[in-house]
């Protein structure tokens, strides 16, 4: 289910082989429950991680104190889970306060590393939402303040969770193509999913490091994984051609749009009560308008990319992203000694009953062998669940290697950061030039 629609689904929150790695295991008790803090209470926050935490895993963790810039979905966020826990927005007093163990992190990409960070440094070990942050000064930051404070950092890639990409890991694993060597990855944004980005804080570069660092992070993270090896160096081509700009007509926001009958684009927020509540009877506090038009000319990241990554291990990717296309899903191939791994993955549409994502295993002189996957799952493919279920349960174990930790944080969006640097300078950006992280043939 494409996060839009998980979007709407959030109306009953406002209403009312291993054992995990060192970075998730310290993250669980059994004895007794954690104490959790949550910083920034955006749609995410709602929908993911507070009212459903709570149904589920209300045994394992107590959250003690909420924090936003905004005091509106501060009191909405606090009457929709139903806690008792206070609520700030002053987020240093709520640290002293609360004293909490664990740290989720919600707020605006470019603000991340400053929670995290502060989070650490006052005791606690963190969760945050992808991306990390949005620049490399700001990743080593965050890698020296772990360093320093010893504590943990947990990424919540959900994709590495839904049940096709973790049998696309299984396969690749089991050595059922060889010695990977290339990979082809074109991953597609309709032009109502992809336009909300537009609408949002996400179209300024400053808030959210461009789509190659926000979204693609999810991606990058996902080849890191799949290949098991670090990207090494990067080079890119993107531009901005379809949105912003590129239009004869614009406003500040839908609601008032004098252009509302000639754009495709018009979205109305009104008919979203989770919406309204969430943002526009908010607006008051912040002036943050939700429902933003994508035709602004303050727009300046991109709406096509198409970026070369050189693993350490040798293998190449190419990759692409566009953010206005007739349907959503993307393409991937896996290239190797043995024989090719294809997936065409499109969301499941609501009208259909069933559904599944298909996957083709050719060898290069033998037998085509397909697998056919359940889609009809929602959160993400079943990955949200699934995710939140390794996070907050005891004892959980980790034969695919999906819990993510700081440096598969940092080397999803350090592909992306190079691949921006790679856009503004015409040049080919190394990985190790950015951070102090140095690529590893074989993923750490």
């Amino acid at each position: 289910m494409k996060r839009r629609n998980f979007i709407l689904q959030t109306s009953t929150v406002l209403a009312g082989s291993a054992i995990l790695p060192a970075t998730a295991e310290t993250l669980l008790n059994p004895a007794k429950k954690k104490r959790i803090a949550m910083v920034g209470l955006g749609v995410r926050a709602t929908g993911m991680w507070g009212k459903s935490v709570l149904e589920k895993y209300g045994n394992e963790v107590e959250f003690v104190g909420l924090c936003d810039i905004n005091e509106g979905r501060l009191r909405l966020m606090k009457s929709g889970m139903g806690v008792s826990c206070p609520t700030f927005t002053d987020f240093d007093k709520m640290m002293r306060e609360t004293k909490p163990e664990i740290l989720m992190v919600m707020t605006v990409d470019n603000t991340h590393h400053e929670f995290i960070i502060k989070g650490m440094e006052m005791g606690a070990d963190i969760i945050t939402e992808k991306p990390l942050t949005t620049d490399e000064t700001k990743c080593q930051a965050i890698l020296e303040a772990q360093k320093r404070t010893g504590k943990s950092v947990r990424v919540t890639f959900n994709y590495r969770y839904s049940p096709h990409r973790a049998k696309i890991y299984e396969l690749l694993r089991s050595n059922s193509i060889g010695k990977i060597t290339s990979v082809d990855f074109h991953w597609y944004l309709d032009t109502n999913h992809g336009a909300d980005y537009f609408r949002r804080w996400h179209r300024l570069r400053e808030k959210g490091g461009s789509l190659l660092v926000h979204k693609a992070s999810h991606h990058f993270d996902l080849l890191n994984w799949w290949i098991d090896s670090d990207p090494e160096e990067v080079f890119a081509y993107g531009a901005l051609e379809f949105y912003g700009k590129n239009n004869s007509f614009r406003h500040t926001h839908c609601r008032t749009c004098p252009h509302t009958k000639n754009c495709d684009f018009f979205w109305d927020i009104t008919k979203s009560p989770a919406m309204m509540k969430l943002y526009v009877e908010n607006e008051k506090y912040d002036g943050y308008l939700r429902d933003g038009c994508v035709w602004k000319e303050d727009i300046d990241i991109f709406d096509k990319m198409a970026v070369q990554i050189k693993y350490a291990n040798k293998v190449q990717v190419s990759y692409s992203l566009t953010a206005y296309s007739p349907y959503e899903g993307y393409r991937i191939s896996f290239n190797g000694t043995k024989g090719k791994l294809d997936a065409w993955i499109k969301e499941r549409q609501p009208w259909e009953e069933e559904g599944f994502d298909e996957i083709q295993l050719t060898s290069n002189f033998g037998k085509r062998e397909i697998f056919k996957i359940s889609n009809t799952e929602g959160g993400h493919g079943g990955g949200d669940e699934r995710m939140k279920q390794h996070i907050f349960l005891p004892n959980q174990t980790d034969p695919h290697r999906q819990a993510a930790g700081l440096r598969d944080g940092a080397l999803a969006i350090l592909t992306g950061i190079a691949a921006r640097n790679s856009i503004d300078s015409g040049k080919p950006i190394k990985i190790a030039d950015l951070t102090s992280i140095r690529p590893q043939v074989k993923k750490a």
